[in-house]
């Protein structure tokens, strides 16, 4: 079955409500299991907390009788919290902060409610911290989930069910959404065959599924895939972490990057507009067709175009400055989860 029709089915599954669908065969599952244990084992944990990144960025672009600050919420798993890094302004939260005030030239105020270890069931509690708050709620929101979906076994029509309730919860809220899609858990080095073969088509296929489901909300995608993949394997000492499994800090750099031009288009805000540029291969496509491309390519935009048709991007990336953050709000701590 192709990773189009199966990522329609899992996210019809998901907007209807029907059962789990299983992405491989009950047969691979013994051997699944056998070979994640082992890739667990080599990974590892015993990583610190994640630098707590809350607070204004691009604060010399405010001051008296300047603009407001955009507001960013940051939502998902370990990779949206930052873990693996030290400083704050490592974290791919600071980093897209930073980036939003460079190109907006306006100040940001960032608030990242990620949780290490999350699944898609703890979206719910993250987006009631941003919008169970006095103040309005997020102009626009960033979600990476899906990884630990995958190494847990959840169903992936759950997943993309939980997933669009957030999104939509947001998008009722007010906020443009940008979901980093699955990444490819194939392109992770302690992961041996066939293990790496099965986490690819299901990663990828989970990804695919999640951009059909967000996009018909309004919501845009940003495909993870193999974003470290090539780099790992030319530098794998830069690219990712001391376990081999989370980023390094120019790891998040470069998700960082990816993600930064479609933040943002959503506002508005980036040169380059929806029109497609056919020297890049863009199109405009199925959902489907065009969730399925995404998945198989790190970096890719998928936006709503209209009706049933969407936008395939493949905008150009800038370098994400970084910088520390002013102190936070007096409530951020009680943000964090």
């Amino acid at each position: 079955m192709s990773r189009a029709r199966t990522a329609r089915r899992i996210a019809a599954g998901a907007a209807y409500g029907g059962g789990g669908i299983g992405l491989v065969g009950a047969a691979a599952v013994g051997l699944i299991l056998a070979e994640m244990q082992f890739a667990k084992r080599t990974v590892g944990s015993g990583l610190p907390d994640p630098p707590r990144a809350d607070g204004l960025y691009g604060s010399e672009f405010g001051g008296p009788g300047g603009p407001e600050p955009l507001r960013l919420g940051m939502l998902g798993d370990s990779t949206a919290a930052g873990l693996g890094v030290r400083r704050a302004r490592q974290t791919p939260a600071a980093l897209l902060a930073s980036g939003l005030a460079a190109v907006a030239e306006r100040p940001v105020e960032l608030r990242n409610v990620a949780l290490s270890g999350a699944m898609s069931d703890d979206l719910d509690r993250q987006v009631g911290l941003l919008l169970d708050r006095d103040a309005p709620p997020p102009d626009v929101c960033v979600i990476m989930i899906g990884a630990n979906d995958v190494t847990r076994r959840m169903p992936p029509t759950q997943s993309v069910r939980l997933l669009t309730s957030a999104v939509r919860r947001l998008r009722l809220a007010g906020s443009e959404v940008v979901v980093g899609t699955c990444p490819d858990l194939g392109t992770i080095e302690p992961v041996y065959q066939p293990l790496r073969w099965l986490a690819r088509r299901v990663s990828r296929q989970l990804a695919a599924a999640q951009t059909i489901g967000v996009v018909a909300l309004g919501a845009r995608t940003v495909s993870m895939g193999d974003l470290l993949g090539p780099e790992f394997a030319a530098n794998p000492r830069e690219m990712f972490g001391p376990d081999s499994y989370h980023p390094s800090a120019e790891g998040y750099a470069t998700a960082a990057m990816a993600v930064l031009p479609t933040l943002c288009a959503a506002l508005a805000l980036w040169p380059e507009s929806d029109r497609l540029d056919v020297s890049r291969d863009e199109d405009i496509l199925p959902v489907a067709k065009a969730a399925s491309a995404a998945a198989g390519q790190a970096g890719t935009e998928v936006t709503a175009a209209r009706g049933p048709w969407v936008l395939l991007k493949h905008r150009r990336r800038r370098r994400v400055p970084g910088e520390d953050p002013a102190p936070a709000a007096p409530d951020a701590a009680e943000l964090a989860p």
